[in-house]
């Protein structure tokens, strides 16, 4: 696979395309994620779209599976699949599911149960010492007592090679965390469990870049990047509103509000 190195600013274009994309999945599939989909969606762009990884011998879990649309949007634009099956996303038959699986070319892990995918990445970054394993959970799934035995886990074994990046849109399906289950001083919490830590906003893809490579550079402690993002970020009306993490039957008119927005 060749590698692609883009300066932030030529980002922005490929941003708004596959944006426009995961709407027009979700739209034709009359449901789907849209939420936590637009907003992890720069962070794999920022992981992709560079020189820093080669996901051909590096390794990528997306732990939170229903945000799936954003890593199908990705990989179609690089050709890992034919682009025109993202219009076939949930329908009978196809690759192209609501949780992703290893079907998927370019899809290392089936993610559905929250969790569980920084375990599996845990198990790849023991198992393969010579490459990096990136993990893209989301800061709900903390809510999971199975994330923070993974979090133990990489300390003990000195996973220098794992990296956890934590898309911290500050939503879950029904409601806030902040509600739902508070995440207070998630960075403090990882510092204590023997990682390094740093945060960053999630939506700048110079900020990202610098995160990603510092995290690499971790060579004895397990990386965690806290990425805060907005919650369908990109369409103004749908942000910071968790009816928006998982939307069914989206109607022509809020559809067409969301790709006007995202046209202009």
């Amino acid at each position: 696979m060749k590698l692609f190195s883009k300066k932030p600013h030529q980002l922005e274009p490929l941003a708004k395309q596959l944006r426009l994309d995961i709407l027009n999945m979700v739209y034709a599939a009359h449901s789907g994620h849209l939420g936590g989909s637009l907003s992890n969606l720069d962070i794999i762009i920022s992981l992709y779209y560079s020189d820093i990884f080669n996901f051909d011998r590096d390794h990528f879990v997306l732990s939170a599976g229903h945000t799936c649309l954003s890593h199908y949007a990705v990989l179609a634009s690089l050709g890992k699949f034919p682009k025109k099956l993202l219009n076939t996303y949930t329908e009978i038959n196809s690759i192209i599911q609501g949780h992703e699986s290893t079907d998927v070319p370019g899809v290392e892990f089936s993610s559905g149960a929250l969790g569980q995918g920084l375990s599996f990445a845990a198990g790849l970054a023991l198992g393969d010492k010579d490459h990096h394993t990136i993990c893209l959970t989301s800061d709900g799934e903390h809510d999971e007592g199975q994330i923070w035995e993974a979090i133990m886990f990489a300390n003990k074994y000195h996973l220098g090679n794992l990296i956890n990046i934590v898309d911290c849109n500050k939503f879950q399906i029904d409601g806030s965390t902040a509600d739902i289950m508070p995440t207070d001083e998630l960075a403090a919490k990882y510092l204590r469990f023997g990682w390094t830590v740093t945060s960053v906003n999630g939506h700048n893809y110079h900020d990202l870049h610098k995160a990603i490579v510092k995290a690499k550079n971790s060579s004895i402690y397990p990386a965690c990047i806290i990425a805060h993002t907005t919650l369908a970020k990109g369409i103004s009306f749908m942000e910071k509103d968790y009816h928006y993490h998982d939307i069914k039957d989206m109607s022509e008119d809020i559809y067409l509000k969301a790709k006007h927005e995202l046209d202009r």
